[in-house]
């Protein structure tokens, strides 16, 4: 990672670069690795589930308030589809399930970050969609763009707290897959859920 100490302050982690801490902008370059200029770039990297992937995107993102602008940027990933899960955050929320509004991709659920920190997403950050563009001259360019239209910080960071899940331990799946935090797939195919009597 480049730039300033980045786990100081995007503590979700993930494979990224950091840079200028005061930039406006934040790049989601799908499964590209590619080198932006630190000056002008907060922070910029790979994205590449359409649940957990998404979930430290926004995560990241609102712990800095002086990102207000997220450029998505590269091909889409095929079946994850989580460039366009991200759009689809955006624009639409989330269902009551947690399942994200419109999105495409195969498991389009968070469960880790709660409402607030997706509305805060929502509200902070303005989407670049260059899903499906190539070319780092259209890149740079909206980089620049984005720089030039700079509102300025949003206000205070916002920490989004990881949410603790219920049920069962993977030791008492006994055999059986968990598809999330609800479902089960046992070896034989069957879909139950999981028994959450008795928890508060």
């Amino acid at each position: 990672m480049k730039g300033r100490n980045s786990m100081n302050e995007y503590l979700w982690g993930g494979e990224f670069n950091t840079g200028n801490y005061e930039s406006p902008v934040a790049v989601v370059t799908m499964a590209e690795r590619i080198d932006l200029p630190e000056g002008k770039v907060a922070v910029w990297g790979k994205m590449m589930t359409e649940n957990l992937g998404v979930e430290k995107v926004v995560a990241n993102i609102i712990s800095n308030p002086n990102i207000r602008f997220l450029i998505i940027f590269g091909s889409d990933i095929r079946g994850h589809r989580s460039g366009s899960t991200l759009l689809s955050l955006h624009e639409n929320g989330l269902g009551e399930d947690n399942r994200i509004l419109g999105a495409p991709g195969a498991m389009p659920y968070i469960e880790n970050i709660d409402r607030e920190a997706v509305e805060r997403f929502q509200q902070q950050v303005e989407i670049v969609n260059l899903l499906g563009e190539e070319k780092e001259e259209g890149l740079l360019k909206a980089i620049d763009d984005c720089i030039e239209k700079d509102p300025g910080s949003f206000g205070d960071p916002y920490i989004a707290i990881k949410i603790e899940t219920k049920g069962a331990q993977m030791e008492d799946l006994q055999g059986k897959i968990a598809l999330c935090r609800d479902l089960l797939l046992d070896p034989l195919g069957k879909i139950t859920t999981l028994n959450t009597q008795g928890e508060e």
